[in-house]
């Protein structure tokens, strides 16, 4: 029977914040624990980082640790899960540069994703080439591990589309050698991609409005309670709406009957409390203090994770580096199956010598 293997990760281009725990972390400690999976392998992507931070290497530099920190404290375990730094497993980069050649400039430009980061960063005149190729190498990541599994939100399926385009072309043109991912979205549909505390799309740092997995207690509390809400829900009698309502979504990602019955009582679930909301009565001010109880309460166990790892960062260390070394290992592999696949494996085998000598024999 064929293993399972998942294959995720995250740039390191700053501290990991709800919207990343919710999204992808949260699931990846679930899967890790679940038992379904001969091996997991979760990727610090710093030379994909580089491909839109180049001119600033020391940003990327700087949150590999902060990346490894949030993968500790969340309970990322390196007993169970191999964690490594892409830009140390070289054979990344010689599949991707194998792949190339399977993939059209036309087909690039017409990914989804790749399309909406170009606009969201202004490349439309100047798109560095490593960063329009990504998907390519996110091709070559996913692969070289033979990953059947790759937990990734929605915004990320046109890359795994891409990913299992070059899949079957290769195997098209040079036999069954690489193995077909399957996409895994997250299960709660409020986690497809959680909205910045002001409303935005996205959470962003520059924009300010991330809570991050590492922050204090006082400042989450402190944006929880200054989050986007419904702006006509002025009194407490309006009726208020709950699309749009940055806190309800929120309360949707996070929250379980379980919590109610601990501090809001008054409430069996959330279903209750979001009718009270819509007929009117109920304050914003009383909502956002349930969700900052709320969120408290799974952050605390990662803030104390991590307050321990901190006071162990040579261990952290060792983690990222036998974690990459174990990675190339694997990675190793796939690119000598890949290069036999091809007839590129000139000293590997004798039958390249063997049919040369035939040929200038004659």
């Amino acid at each position: 029977m064929a293993e399972k293997i998942i294959l995720t990760g995250d740039r390191p281009t700053g501290k990991l914040h709800v919207g990343h725990y919710v999204g992808s972390l949260k699931r990846r400690v679930e899967l890790q624990n679940s038992g379904e999976f001969d091996k997991i392998f979760i990727m610090i992507a710093d030379a994909q980082a580089l491909t839109d931070n180049a001119d600033n290497p020391a940003k990327v530099r700087d949150n590999i640790m902060e990346v490894a920190l949030d993968y500790l404290s969340v309970g990322i375990d390196p007993a169970k899960t191999c964690i490594f730094i892409q830009s140390h497993v070289a054979e990344l980069t010689e599949l991707a540069f194998y792949y190339m050649n399977l993939v059209t400039v036309s087909r690039l430009q017409r990914n989804p994703t790749v399309k909406a980061e170009i606009q969201m960063r202004n490349f439309e005149t100047s798109i560095p080439v490593g960063f329009f190729t990504y998907p390519i190498s996110q091709a070559a990541d996913i692969t070289a591990f033979k990953a059947t599994t790759v937990p990734v939100g929605e915004d990320q399926m046109p890359m795994i589309e891409q990913t299992k385009e070059i899949v079957h072309k290769f195997n098209a043109v040079y036999g069954e050698t690489l193995v077909d991912p399957q996409i895994l979205l997250p299960s709660n549909k409020a986690c497809l991609r959680l909205p910045g505390t002001d409303g935005k799309a996205k959470m962003s740092k520059s924009l300010g409005n991330c809570i991050y997995l590492s922050e204090a207690e006082e400042d989450v509390r402190k944006k929880v309670m200054s989050m986007f809400t419904d702006p006509d829900h002025i009194r407490i009698e309006d009726p208020g709406k709950l699309e749009g309502n940055t806190v309800f979504t929120y309360l949707d990602a996070f929250c379980n009957d379980g919590h109610f019955a601990e501090y809001l009582p008054e409430y069996a679930n959330l279903d209750e409390l979001k009718a009270h909301y819509q007929r009117g009565g109920l304050g914003d001010v009383k909502v956002k203090k349930f969700l900052n109880n709320v969120i408290q309460e799974e952050l605390r166990p990662i803030r104390a994770r991590r307050a321990e790892y901190e006071q162990r960062i040579g261990d952290v260390y060792d983690i990222l580096k036998a974690g990459s070394e174990k990675a190339r290992e694997e990675a190793a592999k796939t690119l000598a199956e890949v290069k036999a696949a091809m007839k590129i494996n000139y000293f590997d085998t004798p039958e390249f010598l063997e049919e040369q000598s035939k040929k200038y024999s004659k």
